[in-house]
């Protein structure tokens, strides 16, 4: 599953980043790595972007970005 697609609320672990060269450093510098827990916290009202919880920092995502972000329901 990707990230866009966790429901508000639920908690998962990051397994992999899978979008563009440029922006897979970036995401990784702002603490999303794999192993990590991620937590979407909310989402805006027309669905993009999307707010998650890491390692309690709060981080909003574009909704194409975050497609690109595997993840695993814990």
């Amino acid at each position: 599953m990707t990230l866009d697609q966790l429901q508000t609320g639920h908690d998962a672990e990051l397994v992999a980043i899978e979008s563009g060269v440029e922006l897979r450093p970036r995401l990784m510098e702002m603490g999303l790595t794999p192993g990590v827990k991620v937590s979407v916290v909310r989402v805006a009202p027309l669905g993009d972007p999307i707010q998650i919880m890491v390692r309690s920092t709060r981080i909003s995502l574009r909704k194409s970005d975050a497609a690109g972000i595997r993840c695993r329901i814990l």
